[in-house]
C-alpha cells in the first residue's frame, strides 16, 4: 500500500496515513437535504486489505452521493489522533475499525455524540456506535480451526500468531480457533490465557504469539516456535500479512513436508499458495463491502434513514473458507471489484 495516495473524481478524497485529512469545502457543516454527506473511513492501519476496502469506499461514495475521506493511521495514537482531528473539523458521519476497542470507547463515545458513528471490521461492543459492519469474528476463528483439522487430520502440536490482542477481532478469533481444535462449545465471551499450554484431545496449542503488525516479527516468532518445538506440526496467523510471513519461515527451515500453515484475508500471495498447494485454505472477508456498506449505512444515517440498523446493531458480511476448488471465482471476483477505473 502506498501512502499519500491522491484525491479522486466524485467527490471522493483519499488519505493515507501522511496525507492530510479530509475532503476541501468540508468546512464542519452537516450535509443540507439532499445534499453530499460528508464522510470518513479510518482503518486500523496501512496494508492491501485496506486498499480493497478503499476501493469498496469509492464506490460506495458515487452510488450514495457522498464525500468521504479514508485514512490510514500507522497506530493506536494515530488513530485516536485523527479522530480528534476530524471531529475538529466537523463531519457528519465516520466508520472507524478501532485499534484498542477496550481503552478507545471514551473517545469513541465523544465522537458518537457529535457524528454519526459506526464501527467496521472490528466492533467496540461496548460504545455508543450505532451499529457494527462485519463478520462474527469467533466464528471465522472456528473456520480457521476447521482449516487446520483439514490441514493436519492426524492432530499434533500448533502454535497461533496474532498480531495484537486488543482488537475486538483478534480475541475473538482466537477463542473460536481454541474451541474449534479443542472440541470445545461455544467460549466466545471469554479469552484463554496467552502463555499456557493448551492440550486436547487432538491438538495441542503450545503458544499464542503477538508481533504488533510486524511481518518480519512474525516470521522471527514462527522461526522461534519451530525451534522451540522440533515436532511443530502448525503455525496459525490471525492476520493478512502471516501466510506469506509464515510460508517464508516454513520454506526456509526446509519444513513445508512437515508443517502445515493456515490463515486469514486474501493476500495475493495467500491466493497463490493456494493455488499451488502450499496451504489447504484460508478465510476470508469482504474488504469491499465494508467500505461501501459504511458509505451506504452512514449516508443513510445522515439523511435520517434509520431503518439501515437491524435490531441486533450487526450487519452481518459472513466469512467465507476459500480452497482451491472455489479458489477461481474468488480471485476473479476480487479483481474486477477492485480494478482501476479508466
Amino acid at each position: 500500500m502506498v501512502k499519500g495516495i491522491g484525491r479522486f473524481i466524485v467527490g471522493v478524497c483519499v488519505a493515507a496515513a501522511l496525507a492530510a485529512l479530509g475532503c476541501e469545502g468540508g468546512g464542519g457543516q452537516a450535509a443540507a437535504p439532499g445534499g453530499k454527506p460528508k464522510l470518513a473511513y479510518i482503518t486500523n492501519g496501512v496494508a492491501p486489505f485496506w486498499t480493497i476496502a478503499e476501493k469498496g469506499v469509492i464506490d460506495g461514495a458515487k452510488e450514495y452521493n457522498a464525500d468521504v475521506s479514508v485514512v490510514m493511521p500507522s497506530d493506536v495514537n494515530d488513530q485516536m489522533q485523527r479522530v480528534e482531528d476530524l471531529l475538529i473539523r466537523g463531519l457528519d458521519g465516520i466508520a472507524i475499525s478501532p485499534i484498542d476497542a477496550e481503552n478507545q470507547v471514551p473517545l469513541i463515545n465523544k465522537a458518537a455524540a457529535r457524528t454519526k458513528l459506526i464501527t467496521q471490521d472490528s466492533d467496540a461492543p461496548k460504545s455508543d456506535r450505532l451499529v457494527y459492519i462485519g463478520i462474527d469474528n469467533y466464528v471465522a476463528g472456528r473456520m480457521a480451526g476447521q482449516l487446520v483439522k483439514e490441514a493436519i487430520p492426524g492432530g499434533g502440536k500448533v502454535a497461533i500468531l496474532v498480531g495484537r490482542l486488543e482488537g475486538d477481532n483478534a480475541r475473538k478469533r482466537r477463542q473460536g480457533v481454541l474451541d474449534e481444535l479443542l472440541d470445545r462449545a461455544d467460549s466466545s465471551a471469554g479469552s484463554d490465557p496467552l502463555n499456557e499450554v493448551l492440550k486436547g484431545a487432538k491438538y495441542t496449542i503450545v503458544a499464542t504469539l503477538t508481533d504488533q503488525i510486524d511481518a518480519a516479527k512474525a516470521k522471527s516468532n514462527a522461526e522461534d516456535m519451530m525451534s522451540a518445538h522440533p515436532d511443530l506440526v502448525g503455525l496459525i496467523g490471525l492476520n493478512a500479512y502471516h501466510t506469506p510471513a509464515l510460508l517464508e519461515a516454513v520454506k526456509q527451515a526446509g519444513k513445508m513436508s512437515s508443517i502445515q500453515v493456515v490463515g486469514f484475508d486474501e493476500q495475493d500471495a495467500t491466493l497463490r499458495a493456494i493455488q499451488d498447494g502450499e496451504v489447504v485454505g484460508t478465510v476470508v472477508q469482504n474488504p469491499y463491502m465494508y467500505g461501501k456498506e459504511s458509505v451506504r449505512v452512514l449516508a443513510a444515517l445522515v439523511r435520517g434513514d434509520d431503518s439501515v440498523v437491524p435490531p441486533g446493531k450487526f450487519i452481518s458480511l459472513p466469512a467465507r473458507q476459500i480452497r482451491k476448488a472455489n479458489l477461481p471465482e474468488f480471485w476473479a471476483d476480487l479483481k474486477l471489484k477492485t480494478q482501476k477505473s479508466q
